[in-house]
C-alpha cells in the first residue's frame, strides 16, 4: 500500500454517467492545489463514461474500472487505492462548489484529531438549475465533536461530497458496507463516528443533482427499501459499543422515522402527495409526538429546502 501523501483524492464511482461525469470531473480539477488526485471508477458502464474520462488531459484523473460491482466496492477500491491524506467521495452526477475543498482543508487543519469535516449542500435539477434554498439555512448549526448518537437517529450529513474523511480512519473503519444497496453512506459514517470525531462548517459546498435516475432520489423509493441499514447499523458491534444500551431502543426508532420522513421529503418533491401522506402515517404509527416535525420537514421540501 502506498503511504499517504499530502493532498485529497476525490473518489468518484460511475455507471453510465456519460450525462453528467465531465462537468463533476471538471468541478474537481477545478478546486485548489489540495487536491492530488482524481479517482474514477468505472462500474461496468455501457455508454462513453470511460471514453469520456480517457479525453480528459489532466495527470490528475485516473480511470479505474470495475465490473458492475457496485457502489460501495466502487468507492472502496478507490479508496484502497488512493494516495492522500484525505479521502472526498463525489457521486459523478453532483458538482463541486468553487473553493470547496479549500474550505475542507482548512477545517481539517484547525480540527487536527478529527477523523472527518463536513460541510452542507444545495440542490439542482437534471439539467444543472438550482431549484434549492438550502442557503436560506446558511448558519444553521450541525454537530462537532462526539456525534455518534446524534447520526445514529438518522443521516444528517446526506452526500459524501461534502465532507473530508481521514484515509486512516476509513480504512480502520472497515469501508462501505457492500452489502448494502441503500444508505450504506450512513452505516459507514456511523461506525467512522465510533472511532473519532467529527467537525462542521457551515458552507455551502456541493451542488446535490436531484432526478430520477440517482438511486436515492427514484420516487418509488419506499421507506422500507431503507430498513436494512437499519439493522446493520443496530446490529453493528464497532456502533452499539459507544451507544449506551438503554438508548438503543429510542435511536433506532428515530432512525426508522428519520427515512421514512426523507422517503416522504421525496415523494413531495415528485408530486407523489398521496404516497407522502401514507408515509406520515407511518410516522404516526411510531410516535404521535414526531409527526409536527416530520410534516414540517414536508413543507421545507416542497419550498426546495
Amino acid at each position: 500500500m502506498a503511504r499517504s501523501a499530502s493532498f485529497v483524492s476525490i473518489i468518484i464511482p460511475a455507471k453510465n454517467a456519460v450525462a453528467y461525469i465531465r462537468e463533476t470531473i471538471d468541478s474537481a480539477l477545478a478546486q485548489s492545489a489540495d487536491v492530488g488526485e482524481v479517482i474514477v471508477i468505472d462500474d461496468g458502464s455501457s455508454d462513453d463514461t470511460a471514453a469520456i474520462v480517457r479525453s480528459i488531459g489532466d495527470s490528475r484523473v485516473h480511470l479505474i474500472t470495475n465490473e458492475r460491482a457496485g457502489v460501495s466496492a466502487a468507492r472502496n477500491l478507490g479508496a484502497q487505492t488512493a494516495r492522500g491524506t484525505w479521502l472526498l467521495f463525489l457521486d459523478a452526477d453532483d458538482r463541486l462548489r468553487s473553493g470547496a475543498v479549500a474550505t475542507l482543508v482548512a477545517a481539517a487543519k484547525a480540527a487536527p484529531d478529527a477523523a472527518l469535516v463536513y460541510g452542507d449542500y444545495d440542490l439542482i435539477d437534471g439539467d444543472g438549475r438550482p431549484i434549492g434554498r438550502r442557503g436560506l439555512l446558511q448558519g444553521r448549526k450541525k454537530p462537532s465533536g462526539n456525534v455518534l448518537a446524534r447520526l445514529a437517529r438518522g443521516n444528517f450529513i446526506v452526500n459524501g461530497g461534502i465532507m473530508l474523511v481521514r484515509t486512516v480512519a476509513f480504512r480502520a473503519a472497515g469501508g462501505f458496507d457492500e452489502r448494502l444497496s441503500l444508505c450504506e453512506d450512513w452505516h459507514c459514517w456511523c461506525r467512522l463516528a465510533a472511532t473519532g470525531e467529527f467537525q462542521f462548517v457551515p458552507v455551502l459546498l456541493l451542488d446535490y443533482r436531484v432526478h430520477t435516475a440517482n438511486t436515492m432520489n427514484a420516487a418509488a423509493r419506499s421507506p422500507r427499501d431503507f430498513f436494512p441499514a437499519v439493522e446493520r447499523v443496530f446490529a453493528d458491534e464497532l456502533i452499539l459499543g459507544k451507544l449506551a444500551p438503554e438508548s438503543r431502543p429510542g435511536l433506532r426508532r428515530a432512525a426508522e422515522i428519520h427515512l421514512i420522513t426523507y422517503a416522504a421529503t421525496q415523494a413531495v418533491r415528485f408530486g407523489h402527495y398521496g404516497d407522502a401522506l401514507r408515509y406520515m402515517r407511518m410516522v404516526g404509527q411510531r410516535s404521535l409526538a414526531a409527526l409536527p416535525r416530520s410534516f414540517a420537514k414536508l413543507v421545507l421540501a416542497r419550498l426546495g429546502i
